[in-house]
């Protein structure tokens, strides 16, 4: 029988957790990237659910249908580790696999250090296990010429969220890297400030913003569909400074 995804809200570390879930079996927690959602794991709950597996995608604290809490403080490494450890108890588990792709591999990898006892294996994916350096990442990113990286143009609430939110088609657009149109060369999201190339750069998408697109008429890939809107903070997660 072919696996099926399923979803539910649950609470979890004072949050509500929204999760997509595949299959029976030991527990394989997937934490997304920024700025994706559970679905960017739709394929491999499937695969992991038909290999017996119980495979879960949550969308991580923040994104998604997952509760965004207004104080950037709430989003801090040790709020995700505590997301996933609540999840597990959650789900009434004692163990999990934990997987971590961009955003998600640091907290796929704090977790297994932190809790080996609920972890006991990890799969990071595109982010390997980089120590804690002595200096301030942001200042180290400045000290380096690197001023205008995303990290630093994000700190200011409600700047990035402006150019993003200016055309929020042209915006995802750009993000899943096929804009055929002129409109992809709009100053609103021409990412002159990245010296690597145009919007090279995670885009923070709020959910109103992605609903949006979806009332313009706008295909998501493979039929994805978005559930309504809510008003609910921009994320403006960044590293510690």
């Amino acid at each position: 029988m072919t696996a099926e995804i399923r979803h539910r809200v649950i609470p979890a570390n004072g949050i509500e957790m929204h999760l997509a879930e595949a299959g029976d079996g030991p527990l394989v927690l997937m934490c997304h990237g920024w700025p994706e959602l559970w679905y960017s794991w739709r394929h491999q709950l499937m695969a992991l659910a038909e290999a017996g597996f119980h495979a879960v995608a949550p969308d991580m604290r923040g994104f998604g249908q997952t509760s965004a809490p207004d104080d950037v403080g709430a989003y801090t490494i040790l709020h995700n580790v505590g997301d996933m450890v609540a999840l597990v108890a959650a789900l009434g588990e004692k163990q999990a696999i934990i997987v971590g792709h961009d955003w998600g591999a640091p907290v796929a990898w704090t977790a297994a250090m932190m809790r080996p006892d609920l972890f006991p294996a990890v799969v990071a994916m595109s982010v390997p296990h980089r120590p804690r350096s002595a200096a301030a990442p942001l200042q180290t990113l400045k000290d380096a010429g690197l001023g205008n990286y995303y990290w630093i143009y994000f700190q200011k609430p409600g700047v990035a969220e402006a150019e993003f939110e200016r055309d929020p088609a042209v915006t995802l657009r750009k993000r899943r890297g096929s804009a055929p149109s002129a409109r992809y060369n709009e100053t609103a999201c021409s990412g002159e400030r990245h010296s690597s190339g145009p919007m090279t750069a995670p885009v923070a998408v709020r959910r109103e913003t992605a609903a949006a697109i979806a009332a313009q008429g706008s295909a998501l890939p493979n039929g994805a569909s978005l559930p309504a809107a809510k008003a609910t903070p921009a994320l403006r997660k960044a590293p510690p400074r």
